[in-house]
């Protein structure tokens, strides 16, 4: 059961092992891009390269579909990203229960963005856990764990891509030893955990006021999507990479140099913080491509003073 790209290393490592895969079960097909075609999930299209039956529910707490789980008699549901909250009843129609896999170390992170959080939030590493689901939010039994650490440029595009790979090998240990009855469950300590809700769009604004660190690790969380901008003459400027220039004066003593451009050249642009200087070396404005500063400068003139944001 899963819907995205993240899921789709575990499909295949599931149908290139000795295990069955009797069925796949994804979200449905929705309108896509300005002629709102119909497009299948990545999951769908990997399940139909394969063969493999794929069901599709509406509502997966509909007693139709879980009946027909019940025909299929699996021994095991593995779900990644799936979508929707499993009923008790669906949870319980396989022999050994549903083992869910989730890109964090839990309980850090529980919730919809684990992978954009721990890059955001500067952590030195990130994971993907396997868990016995039960009718919470990521709130059951942990199984097994894999950790990596972050790279220091390590965006959230970056990141999604080795925890997938990741969750693709840890899943094969994982039913191995439950199967063989050798897994020890070991209960979360909800005292510790955290959530992370789905990302907004709104998210990627760039508060100048922020310290250059924090606003450089929100530009690599947040990239490739929903992605980090601000606004230049009225335009969203989106920011795809930047580097911090912590020895230079910070600009938190005067808020008014809070997003104000401190010098613009082929070495990047740089922005005054609310701590330290931010030097954008790769950016893109409404209506144009994703280029180098030095490229965007060359064509695009910007003035030291000019002020950076909502005017």
């Amino acid at each position: 059961m899963g819907t995205p790209d993240f899921s789709v290393p575990v499909l295949e490592s599931l149908v290139s092992s000795r295990h069955q895969v009797v069925a796949v079960v994804t979200q449905p097909d929705k309108p896509k891009g300005r002629g709102n075609g119909i497009a299948m999930s990545p999951v769908k299209e990997t399940a139909l390269k394969h063969g493999l039956e794929v069901f599709q529910p509406v509502r997966a707490r509909e007693e139709a579909f879980i009946q027909k789980m019940r025909e299929l008699k699996p021994d095991v549901m593995v779900v990644v990203a799936f979508g929707q909250i499993l009923s008790k009843e669906l949870l319980d129609v396989p022999f050994y229960g549903c083992v869910n896999i989730h890109a964090s170390l839990l309980p850090k992170y529980r919730g919809a963005s684990p992978i954009q959080w721990a890059v955001i939030n500067g952590d030195a590493q990130a994971g993907v856990t396997t868990m016995m689901m039960d009718e919470g939010m990521d709130t059951g039994d942990m199984l097994e764990k894999r950790a990596v650490c972050l790279d220091k440029k390590e965006t959230g595009g970056s990141l999604f891509g080795r925890l997938s790979l990741l969750g693709g090998e840890l899943i094969l240990s994982t039913l191995d030893k439950l199967e063989k009855g050798t897994l020890r469950r070991i209960p979360q300590n909800h005292e510790e955990a955290t959530y992370v809700k789905k990302i907004p769009k709104s998210l990627g604004e760039i508060d100048w006021s922020m310290d250059a660190a924090a606003i450089e690790r929100l530009i690599r969380g947040l990239s490739p999507w929903p992605s980090a901008y601000t606004w230049l003459g009225g335009k969203m400027l989106k920011l795809w990479e930047a580097d911090v220039l912590p020895d230079e004066a910070t600009a938190g003593e005067n808020r008014e140099g809070c997003g104000r451009v401190l010098a613009a050249s082929s070495s990047g642009l740089k922005v005054g913080t609310g701590g330290g200087i931010l030097n954008i070396t790769s950016l893109q404005l409404e209506g144009k491509k994703r280029m180098d500063t030095a490229a965007f400068l060359r064509g695009f003139a910007i003035e030291a003073g000019t002020k950076l944001g909502r005017s």
